[in-house]
């Protein structure tokens, strides 16, 4: 049995470590030209992993931590599909568009907020430029079921798409009408029928739990729902309440928000409930049927971790292109301006939105080697991050492996020469586990404002 009571003191601001460094590291000194210079030196020979952002949406949903544009006005939409192909047209000066991709990924927003038109428009756009794709690329969309018609996924399906991901984050009415997002259980079955009716391959539904209202006795019936509808895959995650940054989160009363204790009491309940009906969890919030291939990834430790998630699509540039989007390199981030003027500006301009990012020095790609290794695979073969980067593991992590003791003598890890290997329940800090080997955690320490709670 877990003590719960115990845990909650482990519940502090910490990152989610989609990226090493985080954003909140990125800043403007890695300059334009800069950035220019490291697309035009990628290799030609590396895939690419690519990111559109298309972020509008009807209306707000209060949890929603995600940059978007509300609007119900057709010609925005418009207007940005020709702010994307300019985009598309400027990038082909800098990077080989050639080059083989073997992923494609559509965030929001709300991308089915599009019409299938539009939708196909923009594949279109998007194949007229990268017209190399790997036979087993990886090419999804994020879909909302509210905004979702057959002539959408007939759309995605031949344009290519294989994998779509559908947002849920509760079942229950009081919760829905908490966060404004009402969703029948009826149009997400309708919309998981859609998506095997036209053969997509993988099949993901998100939760998120820590919503207002929820209760443990409330999310097991949400849990039991999801189960029914038979997914490939899972998301289940921590609600981060940030409202110093997103201002639609002040809607939500904080009384009504679960405390930690139940928190790790409802993530505990949902690993059991999902391991128990045969899906592996995978990563610190994803879980996936055994035939599914983040599970045999996950066995052989080539799991990954980006900002789309968890992948075994490693060793490729990502291109974030679109308002906002992150793009990643071997040793930068980048990523585009979050204003719709300013990016309409830079691209009017003839340049690329690029607005800030951060490069790599050698601390922090040794770093970010063995935070993501450990958000991805729950364990860290040391010899090799010494081989890989030629240290002595126990010297240049020492304040790290001290920081760790006390997790050790709670056999939430265990450490020796050769690895380090989180338990099952060490997995459920797992932020807090990997926050030692984060050199910029001692800038920010305590701070409130800046990242969301652990627990």
């Amino acid at each position: 049995m877990i003590d719960f009571e115990k845990f909650v003191k482990y519940s502090r601001p910490g990152p989610r470590y989609t990226s090493y460094p985080t954003a909140v590291e990125f800043s403007e000194d890695f300059s334009y030209d800069e950035y220019i210079k490291k697309l035009t030196e990628q290799n030609s020979d590396k895939p690419l992993s690519l990111y559109f952002h298309l972020p509008f949406c009807r209306s707000a949903c209060y949890f929603c931590g995600c940059n978007v544009v509300f609007t119900s006005k057709e010609e925005k939409k418009l207007r940005y599909i020709e702010y994307l192909k300019k985009e598309l047209k400027i990038l082909q000066n800098y990077i080989d568009t050639k080059r083989s991709v073997i992923q494609l990924h559509f965030g929001g927003g709300t991308p089915t907020f599009f019409s299938a038109k539009q939708l196909e428009e923009i594949i279109k756009a998007i194949r007229d430029v990268f017209p190399n794709w790997s036979e087993d690329a990886e090419v999804s969309c994020e879909i909302d079921p509210r905004f979702l018609s057959e002539e959408h996924m007939k759309t995605l399906a031949e344009g290519g798409f294989n994998r779509v991901s559908f947002g849920v984050q509760d079942f229950n009415e009081k919760v829905q009408q908490a966060v404004h997002r009402i969703q029948s259980f009826e149009v997400t079955k309708q919309a998981v029928e859609l998506a095997r009716k036209y053969s997509m391959q993988s099949v993901n539904i998100d939760l998120i739990y820590g919503l207002p209202y929820q209760t443990l006795e409330s999310f097991k019936k949400t849990l039991e729902l999801t189960h029914q509808l038979d997914p490939d895959r899972l998301a289940v995650f921590n609600y981060a309440h940030v409202p110093w940054l997103k201002k639609t989160m002040r809607k939500i009363d904080e009384t009504t928000l679960p405390t930690p204790d139940v928190k790790l009491a409802i993530l505990k309940y949902t690993i059991d409930f999902f391991t128990s009906n045969g899906y592996k969890m995978i990563g610190m919030d994803h879980f996936a049927k055994p035939e599914d291939e983040l599970f045999q990834a996950i066995k052989k430790g080539e799991l990954h971790r980006n900002f789309q998630g968890y992948t075994t699509k490693a060793g490729a540039d990502l291109i974030g292109i679109g308002l906002t989007s992150i793009g990643e390199g071997e040793d930068y981030y980048a990523q585009n301006f979050k204003e719709m003027s300013a990016y309409e500006e830079a691209i009017d301009a003839g340049k690329l939105p690029y607005h800030r990012g951060v490069v790599l020095n050698e601390d922090d790609k040794i770093r970010k080697a063995v935070i993501m290794e450990l958000m991805a695979n729950f364990k860290l073969d040391i010899k090799r991050i010494e081989k890989e980067f030629g240290i002595n593991f126990k010297d240049y992590f020492a304040d790290a492996l001290q920081a760790l003791q006390e997790f050790a003598e709670q056999d939430l890890v265990k450490i020796d020469d050769k690895a380090i290997e989180v338990s099952p329940t060490g997995t459920l800090l797992i932020r807090n586990i990997v926050m030692p080997f984060d050199a910029y955690m001692k800038r920010h320490g305590e701070a409130k404002k800046v990242f969301s709670k652990t627990v």
